[in-house]
């Protein structure tokens, strides 16, 4: 795969976040209005993502999605420090784990919220 990274000269002389994540955020707005599109996110691949998560969380990570909450059981999304979200996928077959990271269950326990419904 390919990354483009880009530097926006001029933006390091002006106050405050002055990009949008693409995220549907308000992040570099001046109105505070939420905006949809631009880069929205990278993933990448993990041997293990509830390892990985373990390892993330312990680092004080923000999750936006771990593990077993949501609909789709085994991968995760989290962000970086100016709030881009990273989804992490595992290398090979998607496996869910009984209870991730964050304590939430596969099963649909305390903290799980199925975003396909």
């Amino acid at each position: 795969g390919c990354i483009e990274l880009t530097w926006n000269y001029g933006s390091e002389k002006e106050e405050g976040k002055v990009y949008n994540t693409g995220n549907a955020d308000a992040t570099g707005t001046s109105d505070g209005e939420k905006v949809r599109g631009g880069f929205g996110h990278i993933g990448i691949t993990v041997p293990n993502v509830y390892t990985a998560c373990e390892r993330f969380h312990s680092l004080g990570v923000e999750f936006h999605k771990s593990p077993n909450s949501g609909g789709m059981k085994g991968l995760a999304f989290i962000k970086d420090p100016d709030g881009y979200l990273i989804e992490v996928l595992p290398q090979g077959e998607m496996v869910a784990e009984p209870v991730d990271c964050l304590g939430v269950a596969a099963d649909g326990g305390e903290g799980y919220k199925d975003n396909s419904k």
